[in-house]
């Protein structure tokens, strides 16, 4: 005998239809549209992934960038003046201190001034 319908079949079309709860019509209820559905919404999301660090990564280059214009000085050199003083510090860190606390970040800004000076 044949049996079409096992209940591994069962397991995985559920499996399915679960990540698909939630989207609109069809796509939620039939298998076949479920399934087209969560196969695109999987490769949405791999993507998505990979444009929110490029995201984060100019949303922290535009905060220090304001905080370096508030300084008088523009971010190419602030961050060739971090080199230069040998301040390591990443631009998730200098972008959270630039919008958390100023005073810290111009004492920052001073010192990358300091070494380009020299």
């Amino acid at each position: 005998m044949r049996i079409k319908n096992g209940v591994h079949a069962i397991k995985k079309r559920n499996a399915i239809l679960k990540k698909a709860k939630g989207y609109f019509g069809a796509k939620s209820k039939q298998f076949k549209a479920a399934k087209e559905q969560v196969m695109k919404s999987g490769n949405y999301s791999y993507v998505g992934r990979k444009l929110k660090k490029r995201d984060m990564r100019a949303l922290w280059i535009a905060r220090i960038n304001a905080g370096c214009r508030q300084n008088d000085i523009n971010y190419s050199n602030f961050m060739h003046g971090l080199k230069v003083a040998n301040i390591d510090l990443n631009r998730k860190v200098l972008a959270d201190i630039a919008a958390t606390d100023p005073a810290a970040f111009t004492a920052i800004v001073e010192q990358a001034k300091q070494a380009l000076a020299k």
